[in-house]
């Protein structure tokens, strides 16, 4: 049985990103006899499914060719619940299945789907919510007359999603990626945020 195992990374150099992913899907393909056709999308936010890889596998599923889309985590195929209800229309017209490995979700069956929905929409009101908190940090870090700590070039709203990431026990490389997948512009107009320099931002005013 063929399926299509798709990668993703945010930024091109996260070899060890592709690898992890790879060998999750690797295990589970040998446990249940599947032969996969490898997809990769280095380097691509997943806020949008208009992805290179991601238009090829459509392609594949569509013609019948592989039964099923493989990602060892949802959030490697999509950060959107728009998009991953209609990626799951999409299966279920044609005829394929999306299975994620981290949940054991498996959209061949109705529970899958129902688990799957569910955990897409969760993950969509954590991101909300962080951004509310960070709105709301802000604002009350201004009504006190607080300068929120990093030099005056970089954004107010940027050194606050950092210090309320990282008061949520999030890694610097965690935070890095996030500020990546969302396209936030470096101060000094660099092409992708770093540990380091989250850590310098997160650090500047202790």
């Amino acid at each position: 049985m063929k399926v299509i195992g798709y990668l993703r990374v945010s930024t091109a150099d996260q070899e060890y990103g592709i690898g992890a992913q790879r060998a999750a899907i690797s295990l589970e393909a040998t446990r249940r006899g599947w032969d996969v056709i490898w997809l990769e999308d280095s380097g691509r936010s997943g806020k949008s499914l208009d992805r290179p890889a991601v238009r090829e596998a459509l392609r594949i599923l569509k013609r019948g060719d592989a039964i099923a889309l493989v990602v060892s985590k949802l959030d490697r195929l999509t950060r959107s619940v728009h998009d991953f209800s209609g990626i799951l229309t999409t299966a279920s017209n044609e005829g394929w299945g999306l299975i994620m490995l981290d949940l054991g979700v498996d959209t061949t069956n109705p529970a899958g789907k129902l688990v799957a929905n569910v955990v897409a929409a969760v993950a969509e009101w954590e991101r909300d919510m962080i951004a509310l908190r960070t709105r709301e940090g802000l604002a009350a870090a201004k009504a006190k007359g607080v300068r929120l700590g990093a030099p005056s070039r970089q954004d107010p709203v940027t050194v606050a999603r950092i210090q309320t990431l990282r008061n949520e026990g999030r890694t610097y490389r965690a935070i890095a990626d996030v500020l990546n997948d969302c396209r936030v512009p470096l101060p000094a107009g660099g092409s992708k945020w770093h540990p380091a320099s989250v850590r310098n931002i997160a650090n500047a005013r202790r």
